[in-house]
């Protein structure tokens, strides 16, 4: 076992190295000059498009662009953001803020080619129902002798949307905010409960299908992140004075890398604060991974370029907002000097110092629902990847075994699964890159056509 776990941790520190963030960072630059810095030149027309000013009831399609939005973001809203985060700093220091930053804003070029993609190159799956996601569009895109490439997509999503992580580091939450605290003994018993009501509250939802689904993601996302949002905004007027040192803070340290303590990488400190600032924001918004076009792909609507342009609103929420609230957060209370604490844990302590007594089990809500949404929403992920490799009719039996999963991932440490999961997933960008990048000439194409036909 102990030889297991070190391939493990091998393999995922490989899948996560310098030639994925080529693919992720390289990629999305090419793409968002390509584009000529689309994301920020249509970023209005995107919010109408949001509100739905555009919303045609007739277009093909299962949910509206509000609720794929919401879908998305409930995938990449979750650990990411909160443990992610207080890990980043924790080694980082403030400066590892900024190449997140930096990583979002290619991450926002990124899923706008992925996304309209997803909808220009719609396919059917075996019950003759029309589907979107990587898998699709590089069967419809480039081709059926590119299948391979769309197999090696499915396969790593299986493993890849497994809830493992997410729920491991919910179940430590709740120990560490809520159990510990209040005098209960954490044991396997204490965990199995966990466990168990996890499976209860996901299984009543993924069972219900995508609209379920969407419709419990629409009504959860906005309410936490808003929930979030009020919260850090507590904590930044107690500390309002620190709050203009740590904004400039952010922009001189990720060049100066004082405060960094992780491996250098290409011969220095501030290699090493790049690396770990943009896989820490790649691993937050899921840019380029693959799993948001498969909840676009499933949008109403005939126009590629529209969704495109919500769901690069995806990073943009996901890392410039809500990542920097929880970067702040951990910064004006001082916690990542003085505590120990990393993760999860760090962010508690900081919401603690600010917000004495209710500050931790308000927290505690919004990583409840942050976690629980994301459960929701893999098992579409994981499920879609079962449809393509093994037939629509096949793709329940996922959602049985990624409930069982749920189980594993609260009963055990699980670094080798975690690992595993954390790597695969990872893997899922090669095949999604190498289709986008070669696709991207006929997505500027339409990018053209669109601009002429609504006068932008």
């Amino acid at each position: 076992m102990k030889t297991l776990d070190s391939l493990f941790q091998s393999f995922a520190d490989y899948a996560w190295g310098l030639p994925l963030l080529i693919i992720l960072i390289g990629g999305g630059l090419y793409l968002l000059v390509r584009s000529r810095f689309l994301p920020f030149r249509y970023f209005f027309h995107a919010i109408n498009v949001l509100r739905g000013k555009y919303d045609d009831p007739n277009a093909i399609g299962e949910i509206t662009h509000f609720q794929a939005l919401s879908t998305a973001l409930a995938s990449t809203i979750g650990m990411g953001n909160i443990a992610g985060v207080a890990v980043a700093i924790h080694i980082g220091g403030p400066g590892a803020m900024f190449w997140m930053w930096i990583s979002a804003i290619i991450g926002m070029s990124t899923k706008f080619f992925t996304c309209a993609l997803a909808i220009m190159f719609r396919g059917k799956d075996s019950n003759g129902d029309v589907q979107g996601g990587p898998m699709y569009f590089i069967m419809e895109g480039l081709g059926k002798s590119w299948k391979p490439l769309a197999v090696f997509f499915s396969i790593c999503g299986l493993v890849g949307a497994l809830p493992v992580f997410n729920v491991n580091q919910l179940k430590q939450a709740i120990n560490f905010i809520l159990l510990e605290p209040n005098g209960v003994v954490v044991t396997d018993t204490s965990n199995f409960i966990i466990g168990l009501i996890l499976v209860a509250i996901t299984a009543v939802v993924i069972l219900g299908g995508l609209d379920r689904i969407s419709k419990t993601a629409e009504k959860l996302v906005p309410s936490m992140v808003l929930l979030y949002f009020v919260l850090v905004l507590i904590i930044l007027g107690v500390y309002i004075e620190e709050v203009p040192k740590y904004l400039s803070l952010m922009f001189t340290d990720a060049f100066a890398a004082n405060n960094f303590k992780g491996d250098s990488f290409l011969g220095g400190v501030v290699g090493g604060l790049i690396l770990l600032g943009v896989r820490r924001g790649a691993f937050s918004n899921e840019a380029g991974i693959g799993t948001a076009p498969m909840a676009h792909g499933a949008s109403k609507t005939n126009e590629p370029v529209r969704e495109g342009l919500v769901a690069m609103l995806g990073p943009a929420i996901d890392t410039l907002v809500v990542c920097t609230l929880t970067a702040l957060a951990i910064l004006v209370t001082g916690v990542w000097q003085t505590s120990e604490a990393n993760g999860v844990s760090l962010t508690a302590a900081a919401f603690n110092d600010a917000i004495p007594v209710y500050g931790n089990y308000l927290l505690l809500i919004c990583i409840s629902t942050f976690s629980i949404s994301s459960l929701f929403t893999y098992s579409y992920y994981g499920s879609k990847c079962m449809s393509f490799l093994f037939g629509a009719h096949n793709k329940h039996y996922y959602n049985y075994f990624y409930i069982a999963s749920i189980l594993l991932g609260a009963l055990t440490p699980l670094s080798m699964m975690l690992n595993l999961i954390d790597g695969t997933f990872a893997l899922m960008a090669i095949p999604t890159m190498t289709a986008t990048i070669i696709l991207a000439p006929k997505v500027i194409k339409e990018i053209k056509a669109y601009a002429q036909r609504m006068h932008l």
